[in-house]
């Protein structure tokens, strides 16, 4: 199973409050070009988790526009930047043991580190820059996993 952990994009500095920060044009443009980079690979999501907070729901719904997503998904409380990673990481093993094959999630510094080590433990937290993805191979079975890829909006861009 794959999962692939992703920041949300760029988002604005001025809110009434940090859950209501909406997203820039940048923060799109570049969550537009992740997800296009996903479709070109030919992923297929079938289960989709975001945190409630507007910026994430707005990647999501950008990210929707151009990679085959589900319409269908679960907002996360524990998604949010201070949530816990391990029921979090709890909770996509629990999909994955159900029959989810790759699920895309989308939240925020400084949780989408922490998942990362959560699910692959003798890994350091990695820094991502907004709407960076990770994407972690799990095998359920034997019970392993690893970082199979990392990939920054500004790695697309220069490799271009």
């Amino acid at each position: 199973m794959q999962v692939y952990i992703m920041r949300h994009g760029d988002a604005a500095i001025q809110a009434a409050s940090d859950a209501a920060r909406p997203l820039t044009q940048k923060g799109k443009d570049e969550s537009v070009l992740m997800a296009q980079w996903l479709q070109n690979q030919g992923v297929k999501i079938d289960c989709v988790l975001v945190s409630p907070y507007l910026r994430a729901e707005q990647t999501r719904e950008v990210v929707s526009q151009h990679l085959n997503i589900p319409s269908k998904f679960e907002v996360l409380e524990q998604l949010t930047p201070g949530g816990n990673a391990v029921f979090v990481a709890d909770h996509i093993r629990d999909l994955a043991v159900i029959g989810a094959n790759a699920i895309l999630v989308v939240s925020h510094l400084p949780l989408v580190g922490y998942l990362v080590s959560e699910l692959c433990p003798h890994k350091e937290p990695p820094m991502f820059t907004t709407s960076t993805i990770a994407c972690i191979e799990i095998d359920v079975a034997h019970q392993k996993s690893h970082v199979e890829w990392m990939l920054s909006p500004s790695q697309l861009l220069f490799a271009k």
